[in-house]
């Protein structure tokens, strides 16, 4: 079993910061994949980023330059967090940190809010 706990999120200004945290602790020892998702309202949800195992990071276009994955893991957990830089309105979303194994875990999600 793999429990996934979120945190951070929350309301935030257009060219503001936000950090958003997921630490995933059980079952962690075939864990290949982190990442985050997000999902607006009336649109389908989209992988925003992702570090696997190796350490290689993926992002998705629209946040390429503003989104930043971190990771550190030891024996019994894995800790990652997504930093949201020059925040915009079209980010707002609900937040899903997702990891990888056998198959797909999920955190409980975040809400992330962006405005003036």
């Amino acid at each position: 079993q793999v429990q996934l706990v979120e945190s951070g999120g929350g309301l935030g200004h257009p060219g503001g910061s936000l950090r958003l945290s997921c630490v995933v602790s059980g079952d962690i020892l075939n864990v290949y994949y982190t990442g985050w998702y997000r999902q607006a309202p009336g649109k389908e949800r989209e992988e925003v980023a992702s570090i696997v195992q190796n350490g290689r990071t993926n992002y998705a276009d629209s946040v390429k330059g503003r989104f930043t994955i971190s990771r550190t893991r030891d024996n019994t957990k894995i800790a990652y967090d997504l930093q949201i830089d020059n925040l915009r309105p079209d980010d707002t979303a609900e937040y899903l940190c997702n990891v990888r194994s056998t198959r797909h875990h999920w955190g409980q999600g975040t809400q992330v809010t962006v405005s003036s």
